[in-house]
């Protein structure tokens, strides 16, 4: 390393080099890359190079990643994004490179955050860079910030986001033929093993083990055979499940890899002891134990004491269950402790980065109305000297006549917009009235037991509503979100006399918004009026796609039709009439006069080649909307 720096020649050309010598240390030797960063940083400081010095800033907080140390972590890497931030604020001549360093800060604030639990704020940084990533069009970069952010998704058991972006990452290493795909591959056959969606899971998993095949990757590998014996456990082949399980072991031997194994010998145990195998399971127990102590891994040898004290139970050794028990305990206590004192960490470090980021955004505010105030300065300026060097006071009548008419049209514009909320707000009390009579039915039907699980759904339900409730737009995934929940409420009031599927195009952004409450009355329609009088299982299928400018929705279903449904409901004593569908008319007028854009609603019924009538198919053609 001595002879590489001896040979350059200049401060700029050192800094750089002394940069990616720290990197080249990273997976082998945090010390040495953190005493190359520093001296790339002092030297870039002298210089006054930002582009190394932002970089030292990010060498050194991989560093402390890398030996656990996170309030040291995230502070060079906000130190790093302040300083990226200014630069491009000022237009440096390295712009590409700066936007990269800013866009690999974020990326790495991201994982501190998610190492630690803490999603919100790891997703948030996740998406700040994958922006800036797909500005430049660094899609290698990209493929990575999208598993990152399906495993977070994952991690709160949003499976319907996390394959979202697990298949973007997927697509774009297939085309660039990325030696990491088959880990993409197996996050995607988890997910739907998680839903138990048993074919879908194969077919993945299958495909990535041809990557893996190609692309040796032994810890890898030993994750896909630990998870392909998960996906036989889940579908009752144990004989399966221990074969891969058995794989596993032996790949992460191979590099001695004592945590991966250790887990195996757990995932064994727990089978061997569901099987009665109490033999089986007590050996591959005590290996994991063993293993976890080694590597001194808390949780390993909780779970660990906790098996081999269910195993000495129902073998009937009293003395040695209560043994391994107590072991358990202690260990489970110091584990408690553990992460008392970690949260105690993180909860300092989160109060000090929030405390910077307060500082940072009052800083930004002064440099905004500093910039508006020389702005308006400056118009007024130009404005009076137009004036003066005129004498024209038609232009002043002119500006005068504009901005009135400007007015009118806010004015206008901001009735519409009220008269909107004011439609949605009517079908708030609606939509609760539905859903309380929708309980009481159901607690007559099936009691009152049955019941504690519906009204959980309904208080999240209703959460969501409340949450909405003031807003004239709300992002497509919580409307995708309020809608599931809404449609496994009716599955369990008509005990699943129905089945749905909802469908969302990749075309659609997550920022695309729509109406609160706009197709939940469709919904309900289809449900009531299509299916329940169907004697066979029904389907609902509610699609979002997008055509030009416009956003389509549809809701469909296999019921009776819609002309079949008219003639029952002619027929009753008493004729409901459906206000929520007349608000819902009205409220795509109203969004159609704000936006002059067109609204509407077309329901039709689905019909086959012989004029059977196999169901009603609702569109609902809508502006597209974003969140601003």
């Amino acid at each position: 390393m001595t002879l590489v720096l001896n040979r350059v020649k200049n401060d700029i050309d050192k800094a750089q080099t002394l940069n990616a010598i720290a990197d080249e240390y990273k997976t082998s030797n945090p010390k040495l890359m953190v005493e190359f960063a520093t001296k790339a940083l002092q030297l870039s400081k002298k210089i006054k190079f930002k582009l190394a010095e932002g970089n030292a800033y990010l060498n050194l907080g991989n560093s402390n990643i890398i030996s656990g140390n996170y309030p040291i972590a995230i502070q060079n890497f906000t130190l790093a994004q302040e300083l990226f931030e200014n630069e491009i604020n000022a237009n440096s001549k390295n712009n590409l490179d700066i936007k990269k360093g800013l866009a690999k800060a974020y990326g790495s604030i991201g994982i501190v955050f998610s190492e630690q639990s803490n999603y919100a704020k790891a997703l948030k940084y996740y998406l700040k860079s994958v922006k800036i990533y797909e500005e430049i069009n660094d899609f290698e970069k990209c493929a990575k910030l999208y598993n990152n952010i399906g495993i977070v998704y994952k991690s709160q058991s949003s499976n319907f986001k996390a394959l979202e972006y697990f298949t973007k990452a997927q697509l774009i290493q297939d085309e660039l033929k990325d030696p990491n795909v088959g880990i993409t591959l197996t996050n995607i056959a988890n997910c739907y093993l998680h839903e138990k969606n048993f074919d879908k899971a194969l077919e993945y998993y299958a495909n990535a083990k041809i990557s893996l095949d190609k692309n040796p990757n032994p810890r890898a590998l030993g994750e896909w055979y630990n998870n392909f014996g998960l996906f036989f456990k889940a579908t009752n082949n144990p004989a399966k499940a221990i074969e891969n399980w058995n794989l596993a072991i032996a790949t992460f031997s191979s590099i001695e890899d004592k945590f991966g194994v250790a887990d195996t010998y757990i995932y064994l145990g727990q089978l061997y002891l569901d099987q009665n195998k109490l033999s089986e399971a007590l050996n591959s127990a005590n290996k994991s134990l063993q293993l976890a102590k080694e590597i001194n891994v808390l949780e390993q040898i909780v779970i660990s004491e906790k098996l081999l004290s269910d195993i000495y139970s129902k073998q009937g050794n009293s003395d040695q269950a209560l043994l391994h028990y107590k072991l358990f305990s202690k260990a489970n206590d110091s584990l408690v402790n553990e992460t008392n004192i970690r949260k105690s960490v993180e909860e300092e470090m989160n109060f000090e980065f929030e405390k910077r980021e307060v500082l940072q955004k009052k800083e930004l505010e002064k440099k905004e109305i500093l910039l508006k105030e020389q702005s308006k300065r400056n118009k007024l300026q130009i404005f009076f000297a137009v004036l003066l060097a005129l004498l024209l006071f038609g232009i002043i009548f002119l500006i005068y006549n504009r901005m009135q008419l400007k007015k009118t049209l806010t004015l206008q514009k901001e009735l519409a917009e009220y008269e909107q909320k004011a439609l949605h707000l009517q079908m708030n009390p609606h939509f609760v009235f539905n859903c309380l009579g929708s309980i009481s039915s159901f607690i007559v039907q099936n009691g009152t037991d049955s019941a504690v699980k519906y009204l959980s759904k309904f208080s999240k339900l209703m959460r969501l509503t409340l949450e909405y409730s003031k807003e004239a737009l709300i992002p497509i995934d919580k409307e995708i979100e309020s809608l599931q929940n809404y449609l496994e409420l009716e599955q369990l009031r008509f005990n699943q006399k129905f089945d749905f599927v909802i469908n969302k195009s990749r075309a659609i952004e997550d920022d695309t918004a729509l109406p609160p409450l706009l197709l939940q009355p469709f919904v309900e329609n289809a449900i009531i009026h299509g299916l329940i009088p169907k004697a066979e299982k029904g389907l609902i299928t509610v699609s979002f796609s997008i055509d030009g400018e416009s956003l389509i929705c549809s809701i469909e279903d296999n019921g009776i039709g819609f002309d079949k449904s008219k003639e029952i409901k002619e027929t009753l004593v008493s004729v409901h009439k459906s206000m929520a569908l007349d608000i819902t008319k009205k409220r795509l007028e109203m969004m159609e006069a704000s936006t002059a854009q067109k609204a509407n609603v077309e329901i039709k019924e689905i019909k086959s080649e012989q004029g059977e009538i196999l169901g009603t198919k609702v569109i609902l053609n809508l502006p597209l909307q974003y969140i601003k």
